[in-house]
């Protein structure tokens, strides 16, 4: 993890993006719209996880990629916002498409950045979003967003049950489960239980297919906006 910071900043954001000019231009917009704010900036899911998972992270803003190493659809942006429910949430994305958008607000996102905006709409968005509004991009407004109540049954789980169905969409057995995260396998068995219950399915496979529309398709979507600057 990388951080900067300055004495006296009024404000404390968190970058989550694993492309370094792109965080150069993050970081030059909250400038511009924050004035003086602290600065930490992360590249993988494993180090946003440690940096809120830290009891003396108080920030105020997360400006997150949904597509940087370790992140698997919305699924960092809904751990995220399970293990720090008070912090706004900024889906920066290439991806532009509006569906995209939506969902991201659907998922717990108080606003989402196209990586093609300029920094005077990036500074807007970060601003509306630290004064209690939600921002979205005007072609994204209209949007229809899928809705699916598994979102809301999936932030009813806790950190450790998020990370074990994250282990079994990757297919890991109960034993491999336990070993990566050091805990037993009865520990193990027991999150699988309640998961499924919380999830209201009654298999792990129902479950990990459930979990599966947190992924995203890039691709079909790189497609779709490839047609539409066509069109």
């Amino acid at each position: 993890m990388n951080t900067s910071s300055k004495a006296g900043s009024a404000h404390r954001v968190i970058i989550a993006d694993d492309h370094p000019l792109f965080r150069t231009a993050l970081s030059q917009a909250v400038s511009q719209a924050l004035g003086d704010p602290e600065l930490l900036t992360v590249g993988s899911v494993d180090e946003l996880t440690a940096l809120l998972a830290d009891s003396n992270n108080d920030a105020d803003l997360l400006l997150l990629d949904l597509n940087m190493p370790g992140a698997r659809g919305y699924s960092a942006l809904v751990h995220a916002r399970s293990v720090a429910s008070s912090l706004p949430v900024i889906v920066v994305s290439a991806h532009e498409d509006a569906s995209v958008a939506q969902a991201a607000l659907e998922h717990g996102a108080a606003g989402f950045i196209p990586k093609s905006a300029s920094p005077e709409t990036m500074a807007e968005a970060i601003s509306a979003v630290l004064s209690g509004q939600r921002w979205i991009p005007a072609h994204a407004e209209n949007a229809e967003p899928d809705k699916d109540d598994f979102t809301e049954k999936l932030a009813t789980l806790t950190p450790q049950q998020q990370r074990v169905l994250m282990m079994l969409t990757d297919g890991l057995l109960n034993k491999q489960i336990a070993i990566d995260l050091d805990i037993s396998e009865a520990t193990v068995k027991a999150h699988i239980t309640a998961i499924l219950r919380k999830l209201d399915v009654h298999t792990r496979t129902q479950a990990v297919i459930a979990a599966r529309s947190l992924e995203i398709d890039w691709g079909n979507y790189a497609r779709r906006e490839l047609n539409d600057s066509n069109s």
